[in-house]
């Protein structure tokens, strides 16, 4: 079945690689890279590690991970590679004086060797759920172990995959190990075909976020542009059809506190310029945080969060967060962050992207559960105008990231036997970490 899914691959790239270049008639940063998505990378001159994160949200989890195997590895080379224009951008933000910055090819055999060949990785770390076969199978021929890391599936993408499951058959070669966030991702993975053996529940690196003093500070600049003494809320990675719906919270909340904040910070740069005109037909008074440099005028009802990268700041900024893609059917979103900043954490009813996460939140009293706009507001009115009910709450969810804390240390102590040095004389350097991670019992 590995051919009929490499010619549909090859039949689909075409048309992929058209819609990255009619995108980029809008967004100039589709057309940065385009040869990378062919495999066409700078040839490094040594063995390297490779980590691949599909997008802004995962890169930003993945920074952890990334920051301590340059500190373990630091005479390795690091390849971080992203599917989407804001991933790349994130990781070129993030770490482009330790790593180089890569599109992930197309899963076509050539682009595939192209980009194995010239990035020279002595292991491929995956994050979340990647699951290409040709890749993967071309990883196996060169033994190059894989690692999905802080990997998770969902009982949606149970069924996709099984749906089609001939396409996928065999996607996990042997030189794959899964490191799941839960008992329940492992079992997932092994009901599609992944072996008990190279299966493992390791943690979710998300609990391993560092919150740094510069987090911190700009979190208080911001809140003093605001206005020290506004009650401030953040809606953050929102998505279309949810906008709607926290704009109807603001104004109910508006009706009991006038000078309410709110900071509206939509999941993809696409957006915001659809998001400026709903503001604006509705005759908010909205401000545009990439014009902020100006100040930010005393009547401003809702700040457009329209930068990329700047979410965890903001977080640290406001009183109370609110994480999208949780009042529509997405899946919702990063929950950790503000509760790792000590926020009360609102979201809606669909957090699927992270159940195990959401449950823990929520059954531990850090994160409250809203339905709709009138449950939103309600609850915001309420822990607005309590202090000492937000702190409680706070504390709580600080308590929870710190005592999950510890998949990076996992992950890197079930990776390092394939990046210890070798001195086998004339060994192919990813052949030679194979064979260490088999030894080491991989």
């Amino acid at each position: 079945m590995l051919v009929i899914y490499t010619w549909l691959i090859r039949l689909a790239v075409p048309f992929a690689f058209a819609v990255v270049l009619w995108r980029g008639v809008r967004d100039r940063s589709y057309w940065q890279g385009l040869a990378e998505r062919f495999g066409f990378v700078r040839p490094l001159p040594s063995p390297s590690i490779w980590l691949h994160a599909v997008s802004l949200g995962e890169m930003s989890a993945a920074a952890p991970l990334v920051r301590a195997l340059h500190a373990r590895y630091p005479q390795l080379p690091l390849v971080l590679t992203a599917a989407t224009p804001a991933g790349r951008a994130r990781a070129r933000g993030l770490f482009a004086a330790i790593a180089d910055v890569r599109f992930l090819p197309y899963d076509t055999p050539g682009s595939v060797r192209r980009f194995l060949e010239r990035s020279r990785p002595r292991i491929a770390i995956i994050m979340e759920t990647e699951l290409w076969p040709n890749l993967f199978r071309e990883c196996e021929r060169r033994a190059i172990p894989v690692v999905l890391a802080s990997a998770r599936l969902s009982e949606k993408s149970v069924a996709r995959y099984r749906r089609f499951g001939r396409l996928f058959a065999g996607v996990f070669t042997k030189n794959v190990t899964i490191a799941a966030q839960s008992a329940p991702d492992a079992e997932r993975f092994i009901s599609i075909g992944a072996t008990a053996d190279q299966t493992r529940a390791i943690g979710n690196v998300k609990f391993d976020l560092g919150m740094d003093a510069g987090i911190i500070e700009t979190g208080r600049f911001l809140r003093a542009a605001y206005g020290a003494s506004r009650p401030v809320w953040v809606a953050g990675s929102t998505h279309a059809g949810e906008e709607e719906q926290l704009l109807e919270a603001h104004a109910l909340l508006q009706a009991h506190r006038p000078d309410a904040l709110l900071l509206l910070a939509p999941r993809h740069k696409e957006r915001f310029a659809a998001v400026a005109d709903l503001l604006t037909r509705r005759g908010i008074r909205f401000a545009r945080r990439s014009a902020m440099a100006r100040g930010l005028p005393i009547d401003t009802e809702v700040l457009l969060v329209d930068t990329m990268g700047e979410l965890t700041a903001l977080y640290a900024s406001a009183d109370v967060a609110f994480v999208g893609g949780s009042l529509t059917a997405v899946g919702g979103h990063n929950l950790l962050e503000p509760a790792a900043l000590g926020l009360p954490v609102l979201t809606g009813p669909s957090h699927e992207n992270s159940k195990e996460i959401a449950l823990l939140l929520l059954g531990r009293g850090a994160a409250l559960q809203v339905a709709n706009a009138q449950d939103l507001a309600a609850l915001l009115q309420r822990l607005l105008d309590d202090h000492a009910e937000r702190r409680r709450i706070g504390v709580i969810g600080k308590d929870i990231v710190e005592s999950n804390r510890g998949s990076v240390e996992r992950l890197l102590a079930l990776m390092e036997p394939a990046l210890i040095e070798t001195s086998l004389p004339g060994a192919h350097p990813s052949a030679a970490g194979a064979q260490a991670y088999r030894s080491a019992g991989h």
